[in-house]
């Protein structure tokens, strides 16, 4: 009873859809009708702004975070297939939300504060958290493209936790989790192969990109 009890409140939790609540209380709009029409964090700083953005991507995070340590301690569910599966609920809570007839985000946010979460239990996850940060910065600042720093660091994920020699059960939750991002990503793919993908310019892409205007 504890673990699906805590399942289904990680489920709850990750189903919180905070981009949706921002677009209606701070503008009062429907997000999903707005920029990309995602229900997640890079489509209110599209459409909502900086301060609206960054909000709703730390709760986003929170929520993996808490899934993990919070639920996870508060029904004792200690082993790793039990966090693991924790981990995967809340995101699914996320990406499938019953709040919004099971249309949410896309999981990254809330995937990286399940990893956040698995490291605060399992510090040898460590190196996995730093590298697949890294890579998502590295790409993003490369690139411009949030969707392709997030489709490198969900697939960075599982190979790094291989490599680093993590458990069977956490591998297989890195691909899980790898897995719901490039399913989620399916329309950004598409757009990134057709050179049609919406790209954000830190300072120097944005001066590189006024020299050829």
């Amino acid at each position: 009873m504890n673990i699906v009890s805590g399942i289904l409140t990680s489920y709850l939790l990750g189903s919180f859809p905070t981009a949706y609540l921002f677009g209606k209380v701070y503008k009062g709009i429907d997000i999903r009708e707005h920029g990309s029409g995602n229900v997640g964090a890079t489509n209110v700083f599209r459409v909502l702004g900086k301060v609206p953005g960054i909000t709703v991507l730390v709760i986003d995070i929170l929520k993996g975070v808490i899934a993990l340590t919070v639920v996870g301690d508060l029904f004792c569910l200690q082993g790793v297939v039990a966090r693991a599966l924790l981990g995967v609920a809340v995101v699914v809570g996320h990406n499938w939300t019953v709040f919004l007839k099971f249309k949410g985000g896309k999981g990254v946010a809330t995937s990286l504060g399940v990893l956040i979460g698995l490291t605060i239990k399992f510090s040898v996850l460590r190196p996995v958290l730093f590298i697949c940060l890294s890579g998502w910065i590295i790409s993003f600042v490369l690139s411009g493209y949030v969707s392709l720093a997030s489709i490198f660091a969900s697939i960075l994920m599982p190979v790094v936790m291989v490599l680093t020699g993590q458990k069977l059960e956490i591998i297989i939750s890195g691909v899980v989790f790898c897995g719901f991002v490039v399913l989620r990503h399916r329309p950004n793919i598409k757009r990134l192969l057709g050179g049609n993908e919406s790209r954000i310019f830190v300072p120097f892409q944005r001066k590189d990109a006024d020299k050829h205007r």
